[in-house]
């Protein structure tokens, strides 16, 4: 006797099976995809932001040398300021005994009935003013400059004869220039 049995209730039901099945590993995959993607984004936030951390203490070590540069810039200038100075000090300490020798000059060379009323310096150059009983003397002190070992190219720049108190004078405006010393000179050529 043949009896018929009927497989299509257990293939319905291996099939509706199969697609739960499915649809479950689908599910899973999907889930796992999810993990996945929400790990690696994890990830990388982690190294950016490590990353942004480094980037900030970077920055920060950046401003300190920032401000270490401007300290050293300020003390540089701070140097340049006291060499300057101290080159100055250097100048007038060496140029002291000048002074001496140029008024030593001035008056070894100032004949009788000329008077001196101003002196001004300017640089090596000297301006001279002051008043002469006659143009002969303002010649004569001219002379005595240039024959001067301190003294060099008297130059007459204005010679004026006035009568006061029924005298006839003579005020008188010229410059000298300073002759460099031995030690001045090689200071010179050095520079």
């Amino acid at each position: 006797m043949a009896r018929k049995i009927n497989l299509l209730p257990w293939r319905a039901e291996r099939r509706t099976q199969q697609r739960n099945e499915f649809f479950t590993l689908m599910g899973v995959a999907a889930l796992g995809a999810l993990l996945l993607v929400f790990m690696v984004r994890v990830y990388y936030q982690q190294l950016i932001s490590h990353q942004e951390g480094r980037n900030d203490f970077l920055k920060a070590e950046i401003s300190k040398l920032d401000e270490k540069i401007k300290e050293i810039e300020s003390l540089e200038k701070e140097k340049e300021r006291l060499l300057a100075r101290m080159k100055t000090i250097e100048q007038l300490q060496t140029s002291r005994p000048v002074i001496v020798h140029l008024f030593d000059e001035l008056v070894g060379a100032l004949p009788e009935g000329v008077y001196l009323t101003e002196i001004a310096q300017q640089g090596v150059a000297v301006t001279l003013k002051g008043v002469a009983r006659s143009n002969a003397r303002v010649s004569s002190f001219m002379r005595n400059l240039e024959s001067s070992g301190w003294l060099r190219d008297p130059a007459l720049e204005i010679i004026e004869s006035k009568e006061v108190d029924k005298r006839r004078i003579s005020s008188f405006s010229l410059t000298v220039k300073q002759k460099p010393q031995e030690g001045e000179e090689q200071k010179e050529e050095a520079t």
